[in-house]
């Protein structure tokens, strides 16, 4: 099974529009998001994809309750924090990140090292991230929106081989 991965819109919603339509191309059925949707009509997008939809909060993630209201209403998973998603027979922690770079990096080496997890998923650096650390995917896909680093970008991950490639948006 393919998923897709993604992270950090930040209300760009034409770029966020093309990674939909390349996920779907790629008939990804599960979409995960990282965090940094940051507004409630952005986030209507993301939960009209035709797969399942799971989504971790970030720190620029807005209007709280009516995000969760719209993920109820949509029948798609929604958590603050960190959040362990089993799929496929893998283990998969999705975060977004936790104050600086550095911080956030420290947090995901140490949760990749414990070797509890098929993967650590997360976002908030808006730069790419693909490693492993003994058995486990280290995976920040980037940014969607494309406005610290120039590029837009998604990532799409086997969960049979626990390979990830990262694909531009533009």
């Amino acid at each position: 099974m393919i998923i897709g991965v993604v992270s950090d819109s930040h209300d760009n919603v034409s770029a966020l529009r093309k990674a939909i339509e390349i996920l779907k191309q790629h008939e990804v059925a599960v979409l995960i998001h990282l965090g940094d949707i940051s507004s409630p009509f952005t986030f209507r997008y993301i939960v009209e994809y035709p797969g399942r939809v799971v989504v971790v909060l970030g720190n620029n993630d807005g209007d709280k309750a009516l995000l969760k209201e719209i993920a109820l209403k949509a029948g798609a998973i929604l958590r603050e924090g960190m959040f362990v998603f089993s799929i496929s027979d893998r283990k998969l922690l999705l975060m977004h990140g936790f104050g600086s770079k550095d911080n956030t990096l420290e947090i995901v080496n140490a949760l990749a090292s414990s070797q509890n997890f098929n993967a650590v998923l997360y976002g908030h650096t808006h730069e790419v991230d693909l490693r492993y650390i003994g058995n486990t995917l280290i995976l920040n896909p980037g940014e969607i929106c494309g406005y610290l680093s120039g590029k837009q970008t998604l990532a799409l991950l086997d969960l049979r081989t626990m390979k990830a490639k990262i694909l531009e948006i533009s």
